[in-house]
Formats: C-alpha cells, structure tokens, sequence
C-alpha cells in the first residue's frame, strides 16, 4: 500500500489500484463490493460499499486485530469513528456490545450510503455527521469510552486531531484510541496517551492508545 490518499475527501482510503483495482468504466458512487461485519450480532452480514474515489473498507485482518486487542471492552462504549467512510469500526463496534456511535464523514454520498447501512441493519444507537473532522471537534465536546482515528495519509491531520481530543474535551479518563498512519509517520501524541498495542500492514502502522487522566 503506497497509501497517497486523495486529499479530496476525508474517507480517503487506499487509492484503488493499491486495493486491488478498479473496475474501469464503473460510475463513482454506485455500489463496488461488500464489506463484511466479521463479528458479533452482525457477522457475516454484507453491505453495499460505493465507487467513489479511494473509498474501500478497512480490511478484514486489520479490523480482527484490533477487536482481539480490544476484547470484552466494547460492551456500553461511547464510540467516535473519525473519517468514518464506510464506518466499518464503527459497525463493528456497534455489532460487539458498543452502546451509541458517533461517524463523521465529509463527503455527503459516502455519508448517505452509511445512513442507509445503518438503516439496514436497525442500527439505532448511533449518528452520522456530514462534517469535515477538524471543524466537528470545535463544537461542544462529550466524552467517548473509544475513539478510531484513521485520518487521510499525507495530510498533516494525526498530531493536530490527537492534541484536540486530548486538550478539549473528547475523551474520558481512560478512553482508547486507535489510530491508523502512514508508516513513514512518527505521529505526535499527548504525553498521557500509552502506547498499549501496535501493528504494521504494509506501508501502514496500526496503534492503539490507553489514555491516562493527566
């Protein structure tokens, strides 16, 4: 995975040709594929995923391991899935126990699509925000139990994002915090933030944090 997101939107993925190829000729936003739910109430369900560019699930393996890393803990969680795109953390964490979700996603008909995955499966314990990341966390803050943060790569957008959910109100005292970089990124996190597990999938690296109160 090169991983050169687009920096037209904020669900920016892999570039196709990095995930596998694109169908050519296929319209954007029209359904390409399936993301599959891979536990919990919802496993093995499928969902519609659009053509739209860079636009592709977080892969299966991927999501495994960080749901093993998170284990039981899901059960009555606030979630934040920042950059949400498909929302599949999210789903995923709705489907293992979390109590309500919060996705925010920048591009309307990714969000759209979302709402209708959402729909789909009764999911009501949760919100979509059509909102660009940054200018969603000036608003009034709540605390969340859990936070996904995979933010497009080569943007600059990790370290400002981190010190904002730390500095204003974003997180409960021992919130986690998964956060997806380019490997090439030494990211800059709050001091309080421990580092508890880490993976490498190709040209991106995989941290989850456990907060401290400061």
């Amino acid at each position: 995975m090169t991983r050169q997101r687009p920096p037209r939107s904020s669900t920016s993925r892999r570039t196709p040709a990095q995930r596998g190829g694109q169908q050519l000729g296929k319209p954007v936003g029209k359904p390409l594929g399936k993301l599959r739910i891979i536990g919990g109430e919802f496993r093995r369900r499928q969902l519609p995923v659009l053509d739209s560019p860079g636009l592709r699930p977080t892969p299966d393996r991927v999501r495994e391991t960080l749901f093993n890393w998170l284990g039981q803990q899901l059960y009555g969680q606030q979630v934040l899935d920042l950059f949400a795109g498909t929302g599949a953390l999210g789903i995923e964490a709705v489907s293992r126990g979390a109590s309500w979700v919060d996705f925010v996603e920048r591009d309307p008909r990714v969000a759209a699509q979302l709402s209708t995955n959402l729909a789909s499966l009764n999911i009501t314990a949760s919100a979509v925000h059509v909102n660009d990341v940054q200018t969603y966390l000036t608003r009034p803050a709540k605390p969340y139990t859990l936070v996904f943060l995979d933010p497009p790569f080569h943007q600059q957008l990790a370290a400002p994002c981190c010190s904002t959910l730390e500095t204003s109100g974003w997180l409960d005292n021992e919130a986690m915090i998964y956060l997806e970089t380019e490997t090439s990124l030494a990211p800059k996190v709050p001091a309080n933030w421990l580092l508890h597990r880490e993976t490498q999938a190709g040209e991106s690296t995989a941290r989850l944090y456990q907060r401290q109160a400061p």
